[in-house]
C-alpha cells in the first residue's frame, strides 16, 4: 500500500504550483471557494476549531478561516502544504494553519481535538483504508463535535466521465483493487501525466466505516449535480453555480454530503 501512497504524493506534488494560482486567482476575486450547499450544512462555523482532512493547497482551509473559523489543513503532499501556506499569507489570511501528514497516520502523532471534521470535493477515492480513515475522524473530533463530508456519490463514480451523459459503466461499484490511472489534475490545472492509485467504496461502506468507528449519520442528503465541470459540452450551471447534466436533473444522484456526530 505504500507505493501506492507514494505514488499519490508525487503525482499531487507535479500539480500543486497550478493549483496555487488557480485558487490565488479566484480568492483574490471572491471570499469563499466554498459552494452554498457546504455552507448552509456547516451553519456558523465562527470560531470553532475546524480540521480540514486532504485540504490540498488550502483555498477550502483558507474559506473556512474567512468564516471565522480556527482552521487547520493537512495534507499528505509536502508541496501542497507550501503552496497553501504561500496562499495564505499571499492573501493576508493568518489565522490558519497547515501541516503535511498521511491522513491515516495522524492517530500516532496528532492528539488535538476539533469541533468541525471537514472533508470534501474528492477526497474518499484517494483512500486506501476506509476504515481506518473513520477511526482516525473519530480521533480527532470533541465530544460534541461532528464530521461534515460532501463528495461525489458513488453511483456517478462508476460512469466513464469521458462518455457522459451517456451512462457506460467504467469503475465497476464493487471493485477492491485500486484503479491505476495515467494522468492527474483536470480541475484546477491542466491534466499531467502521472501514476496514481484511487479506489472505489460504496455508499453502504462509507456509513458502516463511520457506524463502525462510532459515529451516529445525522443525515445524509444527496443531490442531482456535481460540484465542478466536466470536459464535455453536456453540463450546465444551475442557479447556485453547481453544474448540472439537464437530462438528469432530478433523475441521478451526482454528489452527497452527510453529517456525524458521535454517539
Amino acid at each position: 500500500m505504500n507505493e501506492y501512497i507514494e505514488a499519490n504524493k508525487r503525482a499531487w506534488a507535479t500539480i500543486a504550483q497550478d493549483h496555487y494560482q488557480t485558487f490565488y486567482d479566484f480568492l483574490s476575486r471572491h471570499e469563499l471557494t466554498l459552494n452554498q450547499t457546504e455552507q448552509q450544512e456547516l451553519g456558523d462555523i465562527a470560531g470553532k476549531r475546524v480540521m480540514h482532512l486532504q485540504c490540498n493547497t488550502g483555498a477550502d482551509t483558507i474559506s473556512l478561516a474567512r468564516l471565522g473559523a480556527n482552521a487547520t489543513g493537512v495534507d499528505l503532499v509536502p508541496a501542497n502544504i507550501y503552496y497553501a501556506r504561500k496562499l495564505a499569507a499571499d492573501l493576508g489570511v493568518h489565522d490558519v494553519r497547515f501541516f503535511d501528514a498521511n491522513v491515516l497516520t495522524l492517530m500516532d502523532h496528532h492528539h488535538d481535538q476539533y469541533d468541525i471534521v471537514f472533508t470534501t470535493q474528492g477526497v474518499l477515492c484517494w483512500l486506501p483504508d476506509l476504515t481506518l480513515w473513520a477511526r482516525t475522524v473519530r480521533h480527532l473530533l470533541a465530544d460534541d463535535g461532528f464530521l461534515y463530508l460532501l463528495d461525489g456519490h458513488p453511483f456517478f463514480m462508476v460512469w466513464d466521465e469521458e462518455r457522459l451523459p451517456e451512462l457506460v459503466v467504467k469503475y465497476p461499484y464493487f471493485v477492491k483493487q485500486a484503479d491505476e490511472g495515467e494522468w492527474i489534475g483536470g480541475y484546477a490545472s491542466e491534466t499531467k501525466p502521472a501514476t496514481n492509485y484511487s479506489w472505489m467504496y460504496t455508499m453502504g461502506e462509507i456509513v458502516t466505516a463511520l457506524s463502525q468507528a462510532g459515529l451516529h449519520i445525522e443525515w445524509l442528503h444527496e443531490f442531482d449535480w456535481l460540484y465542478y465541470k466536466l470536459a464535455t459540452d453536456r453540463q450546465r450551471k444551475d442557479d447556485n453555480g453547481n453544474w448540472v447534466f439537464p437530462a438528469y436533473q432530478g433523475q441521478l444522484p451526482f454528489t452527497f454530503s452527510l453529517k456525524a456526530t458521535i454517539r
